[in-house]
């Protein structure tokens, strides 16, 4: 059965004329919409570039230069002379031994795969962000209807006893009872209609646009706990496959590459230079302007010199600063060895946290089912023995109360179990869109 749930501020009520956004069709808009992945998917084109450019130091480099002259030569106020000249070079530059831009090079390697890393969990992310505040909307959803039954109930209530007191059948603390509990059951239906307000602006800034309707989750949700069975198994998961983690132990490798190139400044250059230089001068040359000479053009002259050298270049001395740099290059290294250290702790620590909070919901969504079951029990009887007069007017609100909110727990715990799953996947680092579509197919 299809559940389409239409959208406004205060009001939500099922509809078949408006085709309603499904969980994938959400996270697809949030693909090419949502600000936060598509400041994640620059980041990596922007951190692809760095091995590019660290590879750039160990290749040729090729640059040609041109340069042109005009000269005049005057004696006595006369132009008596003048040429021009034109000057081309090119020069071709090969490293030969740059141990400096070879680690250079590797530590771009490491920090162009490290970007990618981090683009690999932000699409993680993103499925686990979408399914959150999808859910959110269906949570604050069920929540909104669970406070209007009640309200609606207990209004009943209110009503009948009202009615009760006015042939003399019940006290007026019966009436100020349930005056009370609808008193308080307006104010909770009044704070989740803000609840579902937030929600909703929170996932139309996701899509960059207004959610009218969505797939509401099915009544029958079958849970399991995770496979495999074992908070050890699924530490070692996220040891392995985390993306959080594999960004931090490759900038771990990319600062100590650094912190070699930077120790290597100690150390001789070698390059090989190739270079060619042409220069063509053309002279004209003036005699007897006033006594009818002539105009004379000489030949032009020019000249081509070829130079290959082997160029070798050391630092002897720099007031100390290679020294220094080196220093803080291998602090920074240290640093980022602690700091890949402190994030396999985190994420060992987040996956079995996750794998707890799994088995928990699990457990506990199958608690609320039979409190579900139990709390309408409870209602009839109270109703039956409010009717005899074995229970009070509190007991029946309070039983009213009871069913509600074990309704509104029911409805959490399937959402917590569903997200928590998802969060489980996202610190082992085997989420995939696939993990989506099996949610998705729970929604109708």
């Amino acid at each position: 059965m299809r559940v389409n749930i239409l959208i406004t501020i205060f009001f939500f009520f099922s509809i078949n004329n408006i085709e309603a956004d499904s969980l994938l069709d959400i996270y697809n808009d949030a693909l090419v919409n949502d600000p936060q992945y598509k400041s994640a998917e620059f980041s990596y084109l922007s951190g692809k570039e760095i091995k590019v450019q660290g590879r750039a130091a160990l290749l040729p480099n090729i640059s040609i230069n041109a340069q042109t002259n005009w000269n005049e030569y005057y004696q006595n106020g006369e132009l008596r002379n003048e040429y021009n000249n034109f000057n081309t070079s090119a020069r071709l530059s090969q490293p030969l031994i740059r141990l400096d831009s070879w680690f250079k090079y590797r530590q771009s390697k490491f920090l162009t795969d490290a970007a990618e890393a981090d683009f690999a969990y932000s699409q993680q992310a993103l499925i686990v962000r979408t399914a959150e505040l999808y859910f959110n909307v269906l949570r604050a959803i069920d929540n909104l209807s669970a406070a209007r039954s009640e309200e609606k109930a207990i209004k009943k209530q209110l009503d009948q006893i009202r009615q009760r007191y006015e042939v003399g059948l019940s006290a007026v603390t019966e009436v100020q009872e349930a005056q009370l509990a609808f008193d308080l059951s307006l104010a909770s239906r009044t704070r989740v209609e803000g609840e579902v307000y937030t929600a909703k602006e929170s996932l139309n800034a996701l899509v960059g646009r207004e959610i009218i309707s969505l797939d509401g989750l099915v009544n029958d949700l079958n849970v399991s706990n995770p496979v495999p069975a074992s908070k050890e198994e699924w530490a070692r998961k996220a040891v392995e496959n985390n993306f959080r983690l594999q960004a931090a132990n490759l900038r771990k490798f990319a600062s100590k590459n650094n912190a070699r190139s930077v120790a290597s400044n100690h150390l001789p250059k070698v390059d090989i230079v190739g270079v060619q230089t042409e220069s063509e001068t053309n002279q004209y040359s003036f005699d007897g302007f006033n006594t009818g000479g002539g105009f004379n053009i000489t030949v032009p002259d020019e000249t081509q010199r070829d130079t290959y050298s082997l160029q070798l270049s050391m630092p002897i001395f720099q007031g100390g600063a290679v020294i220094s740099r080196t220093k803080q290059a291998y602090a920074e290294s240290n640093k980022s060895s602690e700091d890949a250290l402190f994030t396999e702790r985190n994420v060992i620590q987040d996956v079995r946290s996750q794998y707890s909070n799994v088995v928990t919901l699990v457990a506990n969504l199958r608690a609320q089912k039979q409190a579900v079951i139990s709390a309408s029990s409870a209602l009839e009887a109270t109703r039956v023995g409010y009717e005899v007069g074995t229970r009070n007017i509190v007991d029946l609100l309070q039983a009213e109360k009871n069913l509600y909110s074990a309704e509104r727990n029911l409805s959490n715990a399937k959402y917590d179990y569903l997200i928590t799953t998802l969060r489980l996947h996202l610190a082992a680092g085997t989420l995939t869109p696939e993990n989506l579509i099996e949610i998705n197919n729970l929604l109708g």
